[in-house]
């Protein structure tokens, strides 16, 4: 079922959404970086999305990277790894050398074994922040009035490359308020990169400056329910 999903054409209509989202807000469309969603979608699949070109994937389970992206990255060697969902410490060594961004730094403890990776190894992949600016007690992120302290203490404290930041707006919000405040932090720390927006709500992100959006469901298709 899943093999009849017309990637390559999806990924052409998004890029061409991202592209006109672009030109309405006076924006280069190089400005943006399409993140191609696709965890719990096979090898098969994904390898679908590289040949037909695309470059930046997303995932956001430590299994599944394991699994899967030794593989890939050996045949696509170009291809860029965003790691999008939570990462616990003690996983940081399973998955640290296959990642190019990782893009949820939210606490002090993940901050040190990741400076403590990148010294050992000297592989430094970028990192963002996530800000959990619904401040909701069951999302992972660092709330927003913490944001600054946390910012200044990966940078100085640990020297993390720190290049943006991310976020997950609550799904009942708008969204546009939350891409608002997610710039605005990134403003005050001289942050330049956002990656926020998804597939319902990306052409409102890149209105508000997002730099990286992670679209799955418009390239691969539904995810199964568990």
């Amino acid at each position: 079922m899943t093999q009849e999903i017309p990637i390559a054409e999806n990924l052409k209509a998004v890029s061409a959404t991202i592209a006109s989202a672009c030109e309405e807000a006076n924006r280069s469309s190089d400005s943006v970086t399409l993140v191609a969603v696709s965890k719990v979608k096979p090898l098969d699949i994904v390898r679908q999305a590289l040949v037909a070109g695309h470059r930046v994937f997303g995932e956001n389970r430590v299994p599944e990277i394991c699994e899967k992206w030794p593989v890939l990255k050996e045949q696509f060697p170009d291809s860029e790894l965003h790691l999008i969902g939570p990462l616990q410490t003690n996983k940081v060594k399973d998955v640290f050398s296959h990642l190019d961004v990782i893009e949820t730094v939210d606490r002090l403890k993940l901050a040190r074994y990741l400076a403590r990776a990148m010294e050992e190894t000297g592989h430094r992949p970028d990192c963002f922040i996530q800000i959990n600016t619904g401040s909701e007690p069951q999302k992972a992120g660092i709330l927003p009035e913490q944001a600054d302290g946390f910012i200044a203490s990966c940078l100085n404290e640990y020297q993390l490359p720190i290049k943006g930041l991310m976020c997950i707006p609550p799904v009942d919000e708008e969204p546009a308020l939350h891409f608002a405040l997610l710039r605005e932090i990134a403003r005050r720390n001289g942050l330049k990169k956002l990656s926020m927006g998804m597939s319902g709500d990306f052409e409102t992100a890149i209105r508000f400056g997002a730099t990286h959006v992670r679209v799955g469901t418009a390239i691969f298709g539904k995810r199964p329910k568990p």
